[in-house]
């Protein structure tokens, strides 16, 4: 099984998700999409599996930030526009394993998950 999970290096909640990974000796790849980047393919698939609501982060700062206009009448094509320009405002972690995409970090999902 191969899983790739994809944040930012600095977020606490990547660091807990990362540290439960590697407790339970699960091998993966972090793509950190702040340095490297992230292509619209693959932000669509996530859009697509999860829904633009679950993977766009309007809690975050860099969201919050946004003029109003920016932030009135999101869809998915604005919501898709706004996270490639600014990655920061994609939800963390994002995991994918097994065929499977997973927005954000919770223990018990990824215990089910890697069950």
């Amino acid at each position: 099984m191969q899983a790739t999970i994809y944040g930012i290096k600095a977020c606490d909640t990547m660091k807990k998700a990362r540290a439960w990974l590697d407790g339970q000796g699960i091998a993966y790849h972090f793509h950190d999409y702040k340095t490297d980047g992230i292509d619209r393919v693959r932000l669509e698939q996530w859009v697509d599996a999860a829904g633009w609501e679950t993977v766009l982060n309007r809690a975050g700062t860099t969201f919050r930030k946004l003029d109003e206009a920016a932030k009135a009448d999101l869809d998915r094509n604005r919501a898709v526009a706004l996270m490639l320009e600014q990655p920061s405002m994609i939800k963390r972690p994002v995991l994918e394993a097994d065929g499977r995409v997973i927005v954000g970090f919770k223990p018990e999902i990824y215990a089910a998950h890697f069950s």
